[in-house]
């Protein structure tokens, strides 16, 4: 579990460096991020998620930046990379063509779509560990959810909505992928019950009674007079 936490570890330590390299050195980075529909800004769809504002900007989304990236590697170990790397093009490819003529900074856009992914994949596997994880997802991040519309004039909503399309598409396509944490029960739907209960009754083995006869023998020793009724005795 620990080694889950190495990677996004690292990714939040490099994007603390970039931003103190560049107050400290007044490089002016931002003008990198994404120019929509501009071919210079293409380059912005990979290096507007490595560059924030402010101090404030930063630590907003270092934090779940860090959460979610952990999350996703310790239950989807083998396709973490996939998911970041397709969170990371396409948002960036979508805000390039349909946002603001502005230049767009920042990795909430990565961070919406993690978190779209490890809640939508949660729902699609019905597994306790997973539902738990979306539930808390929900509990942590769902004031996340206004972000995806227009309230802040100086919030790039575009990419808070592509990112978190793109992680419910790349939630439906890895939806076979199995989960690095697997439940010894999942968790059934009421009709799934009610099969699942009629199989299990189907499968089960007949009791079978055993009657045992026992006839009188003749050579018997029985101190007691014999009785009017005779015939066999059930057991």
């Amino acid at each position: 579990m620990t080694y889950s936490a190495v990677l996004p570890f690292l990714v939040v330590v490099a994007i603390w460096l970039i931003h103190l390299l560049d107050r400290g050195l007044v490089l002016d980075l931002n003008r990198w991020g994404i120019a929509p529909r501009e071919w210079s800004g293409l380059i912005g769809v990979v290096l507007a998620p490595l560059l924030h504002g402010d101090l404030e900007h930063l630590i907003g989304n270092s934090v779940p930046l860090f959460v979610l990236g952990w999350s996703l590697m310790y239950f989807f170990p083998t396709i973490a990379g996939k998911v970041v790397l397709f969170a990371w093009t396409f948002t960036g490819v979508g805000v390039w063509l349909s946002a603001r003529a502005n230049v767009h900074i920042g990795a909430s856009g990565v961070v919406y779509a993690l978190a779209a992914f490890l809640f939508v994949s949660g729902l699609l596997r019905r597994q306790r560990t997973q539902m738990g994880l979306s539930l808390l997802i929900v509990f942590l991040y769902g004031s996340m959810f206004w972000g995806i519309f227009p309230i802040l004039p100086r919030v790039s909503w575009e990419s808070h909505l592509w990112g978190a399309i793109t992680g419910v598409v790349l939630a439906v396509m890895y939806r076979a992928e199995p989960s690095a944490v697997k439940d010894p029960t999942p968790i059934l739907l009421d009709d799934e019950e009610d099969d699942a209960s009629q199989a299990q009754e189907d499968d089960a083995v007949p009791e079978v009674r055993i009657v045992y006869h026992v006839v009188p023998s003749s050579r018997s020793v029985d101190p007691d007079p014999p009785s009017d009724q005779e015939g066999d005795k059930t057991m």
